[in-house]
């Protein structure tokens, strides 16, 4: 069955890290709005990382038909070499059979056997160039209240040098620095083309398999720095018009309390239980636009508290 024009919304939160660090601010959160404004930012790049981890793990050896395998990945060779973009694309049309000798139509094979090509498109800048523009595209995920990060610092118990002959090895630890975010909350939106679906070969099980991912490859890839993340809510609009989308869904969702809290009084939420997600009125342009709405579909993770019925529309979890 062919993909329609959709929409999602994604809500994460996320306790003592940062899960997506600006590497020219000293690894501190990443501000794309003005430092008065005191929101944080994660990037779309991040989001499909956390989609592709999954799909990986999830869908072993590219799953049982091969069609899952993700082209944009870390991976190494016998020799431990990075492999790239070339080698990557060989490596897949090998493992489904596929290799011919100078003859290989890589488009072909990775549209039929990758699944991040597929959603997200792909730019493979070696010969024969090609490019396509993927049906899903992210926008940046911003935090839905005022963020303030923390510099932090310890140490390291174990000695960062061992002994050689006579010479001692270091006898202490080594400190450590990093900056943390003690708790944010963020809204992420999402568009879904039906029209470049149709070029990329996109199929519904693939959207299936991406809205899975959003939600479990949240709660899989974890680190220490990226701290402890949670999805809270996500959003799935289809419609029957190939052209039509609400739009800025994040817009209609708001946190309660709201700004005169969070940045008049100088509080900042500090756990699930300081807040509620008021759906009141993306809930009432779904229902106002229902005549252009094929299906609507919310995932609600039991701990987050919200504001507006969703029954209609709620799917069971994962």
């Amino acid at each position: 069955m062919s993909v329609r024009n959709g929409e999602i919304l994604f809500i994460k939160s996320v306790k003592d890290g940062i899960p997506n660090r600006d590497p020219l601010n000293d690894s501190d959160a990443r501000r794309i709005f003005p430092e008065e404004d005191g929101r944080i930012s994660l990037s779309d790049v991040s989001i499909k990382r956390d989609v592709r981890d999954f799909v990986i793990d999830y869908q072993a050896d590219g799953g049982p038909q091969q069609k899952n395998y993700i082209f944009v990945q870390e991976k190494f060779n016998e020799k431990g070499k990075l492999l790239g973009r070339g080698s990557l694309a060989e490596w897949i049309a090998k493992a489904v059979g596929k290799e011919k000798e100078g003859k290989t139509d890589m488009r072909s094979v990775l549209l039929e056997h990758s699944f991040d090509v597929r959603t997200f498109g792909i730019v493979y800048s070696v010969k024969p160039k090609f490019n396509l523009t993927g049906p899903v595209q992210f926008g940046w995920a911003h935090s839905m209240h005022p963020v303030d990060s923390q510099y932090v610092q310890g140490t390291v118990v174990m000695p960062s040098t061992d002994s050689k002959g006579d010479e001692e090895g270091k006898t202490q630890g080594t400190i450590w620095t990093s900056y943390t975010v003690p708790f944010a909350v963020f809204a992420m939106p999402g568009i879904i083309n039906a029209k470049n679906s149709e070029h990329s070969r996109m199929t519904e099980e693939d959207q299936e398999l991406l809205l899975r991912a959003l939600w479990q490859g949240t709660q899989h890839r974890q680190a220490r720095g990226r701290g402890q993340q949670q999805p809270l809510l996500l959003v799935h609009i289809e419609y029957k018009d190939p052209f039509y989308r609400i739009g800025y869904l994040e817009d209609l969702v708001s946190l309660k309390p709201g700004e005169e809290t969070w940045r008049n009084e100088g509080r900042r939420p500090s756990s699930l239980k300081d807040i509620t997600l008021d759906l009141t009125e993306l809930l009432k342009i779904i229902e106002e636009q229902q005549d252009k709405i094929a299906r609507c579909r919310i995932w609600l993770h039991p701990s987050a508290q919200i504001e507006g019925e969703i029954s209609k529309y709620q799917s069971p979890l994962w």
